[in-house]
């Protein structure tokens, strides 16, 4: 969401950013390097880019191809400020619910610390063995203190007329995707590589002129006969709303809380509420909604399920992906 009565603030953000941008290139503000390389996961925009669904992807991808695969992440929300390897049957208190969402679903191991260094300090610990390692960094295109090998950063069309905070989404301006290794974009989003590519006047460079991965975002809802009512706490609800109602399913109520949102008892009554004003037969909510829900299912009655669509990211083609990825680990090990 766009807050344009703050535009007069977005000054003072630029002016954070060239500080922070200074104290990178003068050393002011150093960056360390873990033994294994990572590869980055990131996007210019606050929340709702996809980058969980991604990370699981690829962790996926890597470690069917015979690479040792971890996942750093921050773990928002989490109570302690301590590295920790993920407990996939923990809480969301514990560790955070993407880093949850992530244990459960990518097949390897998952680190969190505030400073992911941190993180991936114990996750080489934990394997000192390991062939072929690889940390994944989860949202880590701004999490600039860890050395990364790789950068690929997921770019959207609503990024490229959105504003920098606080009058709008953006962390960082366009033209800090330069520093990426690598941008995806949506499949059904041509114009987005067209606008990277072009250059904005004489002698000025384009946006992008580097590879592009295309990624298809598939949203896998579940069978749910008779009204339902959805409710979520992500950073982008009506792409979830919008993807059910796709479905087929019949939306006769759509709650929307903030991201990363602890559900407390009333907001579950209000949520209850709406279910037996519309009568509906079930509710729907994103997996990592569920995840935060854990220890709270009792409050939902046994005969109003609450049921959980799944959002994946598929690359549109791995082969050429996974030689790129390939390629460029195998060259920082010669």
């Amino acid at each position: 969401m766009r807050r344009p009565w703050l535009a007069p603030l977005i000054p003072l953000y630029m002016g954070g950013l060239a500080l922070r941008e200074l104290r990178l290139r003068k050393g002011w503000e150093p960056v360390r390097r873990l033994r294994w390389p990572v590869v980055s996961i990131g996007n210019l925009s606050v929340g709702g880019a996809g980058k969980t669904p991604m990370a699981i992807a690829l962790a996926r991808l890597l470690s069917r191809n015979g690479f040792h695969v971890d996942v750093l992440s921050r773990g928002y929300g989490r109570e302690s400020r301590e590295a920790a390897r993920v407990d996939a049957a923990g809480s969301a208190a514990e560790f955070g619910d993407e880093p949850l969402l992530i244990a459960g679903e990518a097949g390897g191991p998952v680190y969190v610390a505030p400073q992911r260094y941190a993180a991936g300090a114990m996750a080489e610990a934990d394997a000192p063995q390991a062939e072929r390692g690889v940390h994944l960094l989860d949202d880590g295109f701004q999490h600039r203190q860890l050395h990364r090998d790789v950068d690929i950063l997921l770019v959207h069309r609503r990024d490229l007329v959105d504003d920098l905070l606080p009058g709008g989404n953006l962390r960082e301006p366009l033209s800090a995707m330069r520093r990426a290794s690598m941008v995806a974009i949506d499949s059904d989003e041509p114009v987005v590589e067209q606008v990277l590519r072009e250059q904005p006047g004489a002698g000025q460079p384009a946006l992008w002129n580097g590879p592009v991965w295309r990624v298809r975002r598939v949203m896998e809802a579940p069978q749910a006969p008779g009204p339902v009512v959805a409710f979520c706490g992500i950073a982008q609800p009506e792409q979830f709303f919008a993807g059910l109602a796709a479905a087929g399913l019949q939306l006769v109520g759509r709650i929307a809380f903030p991201d990363h949102h602890a559900y407390r008892s009333d907001d579950l009554q209000r949520i209850l509420t709406a279910a037996r004003e519309a009568r509906a037969a079930s509710f729907v909510t994103t997996e990592k909604d569920a995840v935060r829900l854990r220890g709270k299912m009792e409050a939902f009655p046994a005969s109003v399920p609450v049921l959980t669509a799944q959002l994946r990211v598929e690359l549109e083609d791995e082969a050429v992906a996974l030689q790129w990825l390939t390629e460029r680990l195998a060259a920082l090990r010669l």
